[in-house]
This record gives structure tokens, sequence and C-alpha cells, in this order.
């Protein structure tokens, strides 16, 4: 857990070979097996995203704390909180983690906020998918200097999924 907050910051992310992570404002594959994944790993905390995340997502995700990266200071769609910058959504994320029994906060994207939480993570829940497609957003680099997986998992490609993926968590190294 960092010293910044009491509740570990954990990031969410599916991530091509290439690291690709969008395109176009969607994800450049379909995997509902790690959508299940997506749902189990976040439900009942906070989730922290851009503004164009929430666009592509279109509601807010239920069950869970929506907080929503924006520098519109008159944007507020129904269901979510916003704030003008990450570390403030994390203030706010950490509040909702602790009044509802939850010690980990969730940042699961865009590409911009992935590369602000990076710093600032305990934990990273990475599916690797296992493709390179074109794409506009991409994730950070994942430094092996400063990250090391802890768990690791193959999945071959479901019957509603486009590719096969390698599901990794990785922990912050103590340094």
């Amino acid at each position: 857990m960092n010293h910044a907050t009491p509740v570990s910051v954990v990031i969410v992310a599916a991530i091509a070979a290439n690291n690709v992570i969008g395109a176009d404002g969607d994800m450049p594959w379909r995997l509902s097996t790690d959508l299940k994944r997506f749902k189990s790993i976040t439900m009942g905390k906070p989730v922290i995203m851009g503004r164009k995340t929430f666009e592509s997502i279109g509601r807010p995700l239920p069950g869970r704390a929506n907080i929503v990266v924006t520098r519109r200071q008159d944007y507020a769609p129904e269901g979510v909180e916003t704030a003008a910058s990450l570390e403030e959504a994390i203030r706010i994320g950490a509040d909702r983690a602790l009044s509802n029994g939850a010690d980990t906060l969730c940042v699961v994207g865009g590409g911009e906020i992935y590369g602000l939480a990076m710093p600032l993570a305990d934990r990273l829940h990475i599916t690797h998918v296992l493709c390179e497609p074109d794409g506009d957003t991409v994730f950070p680099v994942i430094n092996p200097e400063l990250w090391a997986p802890v768990h690791e998992k193959r999945v071959e490609a479901g019957e509603k999924d486009t590719y096969p993926t390698r599901y990794v968590i990785y922990d912050k190294k103590a340094l």
C-alpha cells in the first residue's frame, strides 16, 4: 500500500502485445472471459476512469462508485462523481472505499489515466492480449525493475473471445 492513501491503488487493464489498449474509442477485441474477471476484481470497489473511457462504456458500472477524471467543470453525468485530477479522484475513491469496507480502489483507464496512475499504484491486474492490433491508445511500459509478477494464468480464447490471453498480477517491488 502506498503512503499517499489508506487503501491500495490497483490498475486493471487489458493490453495487447504492442501495448495497444484502444482504437477509435473502443477496445480492439472482444473478451467475454476477461470482462467477467474485470467485474469480479472491481465489484464493490470504487473505479476511477477518464472521461473518454467513461463515455466509451456509456453508463456507470453498477455495484461500484464511479469516479470520472475530467477537466470539464460542467461535466456531470448521472450516477458518477467527477474529479479535476487523478489525485483528487484517488482521495474521493479512498473515502468511498473506506466507507464501503473496501481496502482497494481500481483505476480502469484509459491511456492518459494509466500513465498518471502507474507511479501511484501498488498492484497491476493485467490481461496480456495475445495480438498486435492497430490502435491509438497505449498502456505505459511495465518496468520489470519496478514490478514483479506474482500470479500468472494462461487463458485460451473462449467462444466469445477474439484472442487468447495471459492474465498476470504484478506487485510493486520494494525499492
